[in-house]
């Protein structure tokens, strides 16, 4: 029987493997979740470089909460990430959920990084 890490890498290298088939050359929003952050990253694969970074080991961002698992502060490093990559001339991306169901902090990330101005 597959332990639940596996099935999780199965579903991020089945989302990856649609969105490299339909990205047509755009840079990829990764997201990644942990018990206690959320760190989100804009990688170009054609170059193999990330381009924009955020997540809430950033002091600015934590500013005085315990811990960065809240819904509130996803929606920081959404915007944060967005502002980021409009400051280098990005406004198009494909968003990768890796694995993880949009609903929580991940809708809270993406859904922020909209308001930013990115189009996904």
């Amino acid at each position: 029987m597959k332990s639940a890490r596996e099935k999780m890498q199965r579903r991020a290298q089945r989302t990856r493997a649609r969105l490299a088939k339909t990205s047509s050359g755009r840079p990829r929003l990764s997201v990644y979740r942990s018990s206690k952050h959320i760190y989100a990253q804009i990688i170009d694969d054609a170059k193999g470089e990330t381009l924009a970074a955020a997540s809430t080991l950033e002091k600015d961002v934590r500013g005085d909460a315990v811990t960065g698992a809240t819904v509130e502060l996803a929606g920081k490093v959404g915007k944060l990430v967005a502002e980021r990559a409009k400051a280098k001339g990005l406004t198009e991306v494909v968003f990768d959920r890796g694995g993880y169901i949009y609903h929580g902090r991940i809708k809270a990330l993406a859904e922020a990084a909209r308001e930013g101005g990115l189009q996904f």
